[in-house]
């Protein structure tokens, strides 16, 4: 009898997870079709203001632009990633190329404002090395959050190598005389026509060991009444989205968290920030149904994914519209979001 009703309970149960499944992404196919999809090439225009989510895999590497000013944040894996010793995907000569192409000044030169690793997992530092080593770049200073081994996981302190590619990093810009900047600003600051304001600065220690992603820095930018954020490895972990959440409030557009793993989006950070667009570092497909849930059910978001686009481009307009383009190494499709 009692195994009659736990076979009764787990089937109605699968049921019941396949059916929100198939509405889930009914529902998911319906918000994205809300914006008409056109080809067209991408067009460079000098003093844009754009937001780059490259399509570097599940990992992170975003280029901000902004009146003729660059800064990257994150710059996806790299082939020596410690933690995949062995056939490692690295990414770091298609951010390279990239920044090389695109974060050109007036003048003809390549810089960068600044670089911000919002953490020390390898998909999201990895690449710095090989911009901070290339001649032709000019960083003007590097935000680096204090490494706290303290924080890490067991897995992460045996066998990830955070210490060693953090060490690496310093070393490359002290080779090259880059100013570190530790003590991450909290207040808005200007970067051209963009308001920007990092978040997380100080990592909350108070749940030690709780895993390098609680030291993710997230970053906000505003253009008039637009606004996004960068969510980095941001998730549940430690408590940081519910801290995190009323101190950012609604935004137009939102980086998924974590590459759209289980633990990030959860219902009050997702009602929150309450997104219109949401783009993830990662394909559709491994997005969590959790996450797909949460930010279609409660935000009716369009979602985007920088793998099946070939990486976005959200362009802030000075009429207040964000112009989705994707496919940005070839240039052939944009997406624009309406008022």
């Amino acid at each position: 009898m009692v195994k009659k009703i736990a076979t009764y309970f787990m089937v109605t149960l699968m049921t019941l997870i396949f059916l929100l499944d198939i509405l889930t992404v009914a529902l998911y196919n319906h918000y994205e079709k809300r914006y008409s999809v056109t080809p067209e090439p991408v067009v460079k225009t000098v003093g844009a203001d754009r937001i780059h989510f490259l399509n570097t895999g599940n990992s992170d590497a975003i280029l901000l632009e902004s009146d003729g000013h660059f800064a990257l944040i994150d710059a996806g894996d790299s082939s020596d990633n410690y933690r995949r010793k062995h056939g490692a995907v690295g990414y770091e000569q298609i951010v390279l190329d990239y920044v090389k192409k695109t974060a050109v000044n007036a003048e003809g030169k390549v810089v960068l404002d600044f670089i911000l690793p919002t953490h020390y997992h390898y998909d999201h530092i990895g690449g710095f090395r090989w911009i901070i080593n290339d001649p032709d770049i000019t960083i003007k200073k590097a935000y680096l959050k204090p490494f706290n081994p303290e924080i890490l996981n067991r897995m992460e302190a045996r066998k990830w190598g955070l210490d060693i590619v953090y060490r690496e990093t310093v070393d490359a810009l002290e080779k090259r005389n880059i100013p570190i900047v530790s003590d991450l600003p909290d207040e808005p600051f200007s970067f051209g026509s963009f308001t920007l304001q990092f978040f997380n600065t100080v990592t909350d220690m108070s749940k030690p060991h709780a895993g390098e992603n609680v030291s993710s820095v997230g970053v906000k930018v505003t253009k008039g009444s637009r606004t996004a954020f960068l969510a980095a490895d941001i998730s549940a972990e430690g408590g940081l989205e519910n801290r995190i959440a009323p101190l950012v409030g609604k935004v137009d557009l939102l980086k998924i968290g974590h590459h759209g793993y289980t633990t990030a989006s959860n219902p009050n950070f997702i009602r929150t920030l309450h997104p219109e667009i949401a783009i993830v570092t990662n394909q559709l497909g491994k997005i969590y149904p959790n996450v797909k849930w949460n930010l279609v059910m409660i935000a009716h978001a369009s979602i985007y994914a920088t793998v099946n686009h070939n990486g976005i481009i959200a362009t802030f307009t000075d009429n207040g519209q964000i112009v989705l383009t994707d496919h940005i190494h070839d240039g052939s499709a944009k997406i624009t979001v309406r008022d």
